[in-house]
C-alpha cells in the first residue's frame, strides 16, 4: 500500500514560497505530511516590490489545507541576518530538525531586459538579479545546511529554469539560472560525505499566477491563451513540479540521485505523477519536437 503521507513528521523550509512554483512546492510537501515554513517578503498589508497580491500567509494556509502544517515566516533571503534568524527559529521550534530546504527565490521578472545586449542594459538590474536569484540561495543554504549535516540527512533543492548550461537569451538571466545549477552540483559534492543530498529541478512552461495574468486568463479558462501563444497549450500548473519534488524527497534511494538535474516532466516519468488537472504535460518532448534545443 502506498503511504499517503510519506513526509509525515518531516520539516521543510521553502524559500520563496509566496507564489508560483514555491507556493505549489510548499503545498505539495504539505500534502505529503510535512511541516512547511513558507518564507518570502510579501505579507498581509506589506507586499514586496514585486507588486503582486499573493502572500506567504496564503501559502501557509494552503499547506495546512493540503494536510500538512504551514508556518508563514517573513524573510528577505538576501539579508544574512534574517536568514540566520529563520534557521535559529526552525532549530528551536523543531528540536534542531530540518529535512528539506527548497531554494526558490527569484524576483528577477522586472529585472530581465530581453533583447538588450548586456553592455547596453542596466548594470544595477543585472547585479540585483544575481543578488536575488543566486546570492540568496547561497545565503540560505549556508545557514540551513548545518542543521542537516548535524543529523546526517536531508535534501536541498535548487529551483531554476532549464536543465543545462546553454545560453538563455539574456546574459544576466542566463548567468543566474545556470549558476543555480552549479550551486546544486557543488553543494552535492560537499554534502555527500554527510548524508545530505542536493539537486536542481526545473519546471516546464509554468502556468503561474503571473503568467495567467499576463495572458488575461484564469486556471479555469487557461486554454484560451493558446490563441495568443500556442506553446502555452503545453504548459503545466506549478503543482506538477511540486508533486515531483515531494515524490523525490520521499524516495528511499535519494542519495543515489544527489548532484543530478531533474525536470518536472522527468519526475513525472520517474514517479508516475499527474498534474492536478489530470494531464501529464511533457515540455521536454514538446520542446524537442519544436526544435527549441537544437
Amino acid at each position: 500500500m502506498t503511504n499517503a503521507k510519506p513526509l509525515d513528521g518531516q520539516i521543510a523550509v521553502v524559500a520563496g514560497a509566496t507564489r508560483g512554483a514555491g507556493r505549489a512546492i510548499a503545498a505539495m510537501l504539505g500534502a505529503a505530511g510535512a511541516t512547511v515554513y513558507a518564507t518570502g517578503r510579501s505579507v498581509r498589508g506589506n507586499p514586496s516590490d514585486i507588486g503582486r497580491p499573493e502572500t506567504i500567509e496564503e501559502t501557509a494556509a494552503l499547506v495546512t489545507e493540503q494536510g500538512g502544517r504551514g508556518i508563514a515566516a517573513r524573510v528577505d533571503h538576501t539579508v544574512p541576518e534574517e536568514v540566520q534568524a529563520l534557521f535559529a527559529r526552525v532549530a528551536e521550534e523543531q528540536d534542531g530538525r530540518l529535512d528539506i530546504l527548497i531554494n526558490d527565490v527569484w524576483g528577477g521578472e522586472s529585472l530581465t531586459e530581453w533583447g538588450t545586449p548586456f553592455w547596453e542594459g542596466s548594470l544595477d538590474k543585472a547585479l540585483l538579479m544575481q543578488r536575488r536569484a543566486v546570492h540568496s540561495h547561497l545565503i540560505t543554504s549556508y545557514y540551513g545546511a548545518p542543521l542537516m549535516v548535524r543529523r546526517g540527512s536531508g535534501l536541498i533543492v535548487e529551483i531554476t529554469d532549464g536543465f543545462d548550461y546553454r545560453y538563455r537569451g539574456n546574459l544576466p538571466y542566463s548567468l543566474a539560472k545556470t549558476s543555480v545549477i552549479h550551486l546544486a552540483e557543488a553543494q552535492a559534492a560537499e554534502l555527500r560525505p554527510h548524508g545530505v543530498a542536493a539537486v536542481v529541478v526545473t519546471p516546464g512552461f509554468l502556468r503561474s499566477e503571473e503568467m495567467l495574468d499576463h495572458f488575461g486568463v484564469t486556471e479555469a479558462n487557461w486554454r484560451d491563451a493558446g490563441a495568443q501563444e500556442a506553446h502555452f497549450l503545453q504548459s503545466e500548473t506549478p503543482f506538477f513540479v511540486g508533486r515531483g519534488i515531494a515524490a523525490l524527497a520521499a524516495d528511499p534511494n535519494l542519495m543515489a540521485k544527489t548532484g543530478r538535474i531533474f525536470t518536472s516532466w522527468g519526475l513525472s516519468d520517474d514517479y508516475g505523477i499527474e498534474d492536478v488537472d489530470g494531464r501529464r504535460p511533457h515540455w521536454g518532448r514538446y520542446a524537442e519536437e519544436q526544435g527549441f534545443y537544437k
